[in-house]
């Protein structure tokens, strides 16, 4: 069963650009990543500063790959900063 986690971030209104770039440069590191189906990043077409993330992963214990990825100790202190608030994080599996 395809395991999906799905998180909503809110940027800084000054922050918009550093965001979506270190986004776009995460989904082409972390789409490389072994049983990782996809890796997608969305930006809201009405509200510039909201991005939301879509992981999905062969199943739950894929995401080893991606915490095991060295890119991944960089995302959170460089993104963090940049954020409004806490990032929305949840977890799916697939039907």
């Amino acid at each position: 069963m395809v395991y999906t986690i799905v998180v909503h971030l809110q940027s800084k209104p000054d922050t918009v650009d550093k965001l979506k770039a270190k986004l776009i440069e995460a989904a082409g590191v972390y789409r490389k990543d072994k049983e990782t189906l996809d890796w997608h990043v969305m930006q809201d077409p009405k509200d510039a500063t909201k991005f939301c993330i879509v992981e999905r992963y062969l199943n739950e214990d894929s995401q080893q790959y991606h915490l095991g990825n060295p890119y991944w100790k960089t995302f959170d202190p460089y993104v963090i900063p940049l954020l409004a608030g806490p990032m929305d994080l949840t977890r799916w599996e697939e039907m």
